[in-house]
């Protein structure tokens, strides 16, 4: 007998050779339905695998990420399938699983439309044969056998990247046999529901040198309910794409002399600005001191920071004088070299500085997307140096203060812990301290949080900020890093209480990360319809005929002058036409629509966007609301999707 040890704790025995799926049919056959996946001892395995000795194991389904990637990658081999049936003359290279789906790449001309709509027949006819997926483990010789036979230059490419000697895992199903170390589903009729998203063409292995494959995006799920709601979120997240609302709303551009480097126009710098006034008046609060460092620096300050070891190959780099000099990729270096130019005691403990750097990254030109992946940014940034007594104090107070900004904006977050990695600097004490200072904060906090082990960074462990948007999707945003690297390379440190020197303990914190990323976060979050404090414009005045351009012009400079953003739409359209352009169109949050009777009366008529008439105010009173929306930083209503 053998015992199997549950997440839970239970404890319990059972028969030498025993498959994990018997194990879960045991639990219960509407369990063993929905489980994918095992985790047998921490390592991923296939259902069917057998235990032989005492083990842990964790089931997981559908709505765990490992299991979501089994389910997505199992599928991804039954499109492929379905591709080399109809295509057989076609080349495979890989198809992994990514954030929302898979994907698989081919050597083979587009796929037109019809192609698809035939792949996606294909995948149902498939899934219903319920073939097996089946394992099987051979030498890297005979892998390389296999795939030579088959004239596929893809898997025998990778195949020879691998060292002599390696046991190499393949798995079937049907007549297919694909290159994979799994783990996949039992059968091919697991999968319930299946979508061709798109297709795209993609270089393999990412590089422009290489030969120009054929993607295909896909999706699937056990039931039609979440492939109708990921649909709706996926056409939403369309409608909201950053990209487009910047060409609507004339808020950026990009251009081919400037890869990867936003040009800000008009309207994006005023939220640009906006964003950064905000940053400012919250970190007042908490007694941050805000720096400028500059952009170019000599490449013996990157190569004592361990960058230029590190990260060279994604720094601009230039030569003056003689000597070679670096774009800042980051703002740490020079946050330290102001930090060492004085001396502190433990009394001026913590310093605090915050800094909106402008950093550049040499970020290959394929991966570029919009204001999420550019070459130059601004990363609102914080170091905090402080003595090892500081550390749970001033980790609550980033929580903290980022929790508020976040609120400003409706988004919601959880919190992750990521600890000590297996390849790290820095003493086993060092390491002890500065996790139990985290661990303290987040249980002081009491919001809860996920602990990611081995995933901090190699000089010290993290909390992330993962926030969820109006379409309920996740980002990597806020983060805060203890860093015990830094400090030794740059002998960080502040007198003591005895008059001795101390290393001090440095806080690497950013809490919208770079400027650029979270303005294509909220952009998308709001959908074009910002809040009213950050909207470019914020009321459009709208005369109904030419006659009331005089008595509108008198309004829009009194809203100028009481200090907002307006606009003056004295053009010689149909006034249904400006106020669908206002609120459609350019998502202006307030229109007052101007006639006879606001010009022999004093009241407008308010429209708000996407409620319409909202009635009559006098101007003060219009005034009075909006500056308390304003002032309040109220959010604006019907942004979030209904899920």
């Amino acid at each position: 007998m053998i015992k199997i040890i549950f997440p839970d704790g239970i404890i319990k025995e059972y028969a030498e050779q025993i498959s994990a799926i018997e194990i879960a049919k045991n639990i219960s056959p509407s369990f063993a339905k929905e489980v994918l996946a095992v985790e047998i001892n921490g390592k991923l395995c296939d259902l069917n695998c057998k235990l032989n000795a005492d083990s842990e194991i964790n089931f997981l389904k559908f709505s765990d990420l490992k299991g979501k990637e089994v389910y997505w990658h199992s599928t991804s081999h039954i499109m492929a399938q379905a591709v080399v049936r109809l295509f057989p003359n076609i080349k495979v290279a890989i198809g992994p699983a990514i954030e929302h789906g898979f994907y698989y790449d081919f050597e083979a001309e587009p796929f037109s439309d019809d192609d698809l709509a035939s792949i996606e027949k294909e995948v149902q006819k498939i899934i219903k044969e319920n073939q097996k997926f089946e394992r099987k483990e051979v030498s890297r010789g005979e892998a390389l056998k296999y795939f030579k036979e088959r004239n596929e230059i893809y898997k025998v490419e990778l195949i020879e990247a691998l060292p002599e000697g390696e046991i190499i895992s393949m798995y079937s199903n049907g007549e297919f046999t694909d290159l994979c170390r799994g783990p996949h589903l039992l059968n091919t009729a697991m999968v319930k529901k299946f979508k061709i998203l798109s297709s795209s063409g993609a270089y393999w292995r990412g590089d422009s040198k290489n030969t120009m494959l054929q993607r295909i995006y896909g999706i699937s799920f056990p039931t039609s309910e979440e492939l109708d709601l990921f649909l709706k979120i996926r056409e939403e997240a369309e409608k909201r794409d950053h990209r487009r609302l910047g060409r609507e709303l004339n808020l950026f551009a990009f251009f081919p002399e400037a890869p990867g480097s936003p040009f800000y126009k008009h309207n994006g710098l005023i939220i640009f600005d906006k964003l950064i006034e905000y940053w400012r008046e919250e970190h007042a609060k908490d007694d941050y001191k805000e720096i400028k460092t500059p952009v170019v620096m000599k490449r013996s300050l990157w190569e004592k920071s361990g960058h230029w070891e590190n990260y060279r190959e994604n720094m601009f780099t230039s030569e003056i004088e003689g000597d070679q000099f670096v774009i800042k990729p980051m703002n740490c270096p020079g946050g330290i070299l102001l930090f060492n130019s004085e001396l502190y005691s433990y009394k001026d403990l913590p310093v605090r500085m915050s800094e909106i750097g402008l950093d550049h990254r040499n970020e290959f030109s394929g991966a570029l997307s919009g204001l999420f992946r550019v070459r130059a940014f601004h990363m609102d940034d914080a170091h905090i140096f402080m003595t090892p007594a500081h550390i749970k104090q001033e980790i609550i107070g980033v929580i903290k203060l980022f929790a508020r900004v976040y609120k400003t904006f409706g988004l919601d977050y959880h919190l992750e812990l990521s600890t000590r990695p297996e390849k790290s600097i820095g003493t086993d004490e060092a390491w002890e301290i500065a996790i139990i200072g985290l661990r303290d904060a987040l249980d002081s906090y009491g919001e809860g949080y996920k602990v990611n082990e081995g995933d901090g960074a190699f000089y010290g462990p993290k909390i992330d900020f993962k926030i969820h948007d109006a379409l309920g999707r996740e980002w990597q945003c806020g983060t805060i890093q203890l860093d015990m690297n830094l400090p030794e390379r740059f002998d960080v440190t502040y007198i003591d209480e005895n008059s001795d020197k101390k290393r001090a303990v440095m806080i690497h914190r950013a809490l919208y990360g770079s400027i650029e990323r979270f303005l294509g976060i909220i952009i998308e979050h709001f959908g074009g319809f910002f809040p009213l404090w950050l909207a470019p414009v914020q009321v459009s005045v709208i005369p109904v005929s030419d006659r009331f351009n005089d008595f509108a012009k008198e309004v829009y400079d009194k809203l100028i002058k009481d200090g907002f953003r307006a606009e003056f739409d004295d053009r010689s359209e149909k006034v249904g036409y400006k106020i669908r352009e206002a609120e459609a169109v350019k998502k202006i949050p307030y229109m007052l629509v101007i006639g006879d009777k606001e010009k022999e009366t004093g009241k407008f008529t308010v429209r708000q966007h996407k409620k319409g008439n909202i009635g009559e105010f006098e101007f003060d009173s219009f005034v009075n609301k909006i500056e308390e929306e304003r002032e309040k930083r109220i959010l604006p209503e019907g942004y979030k999707l209904e899920l």
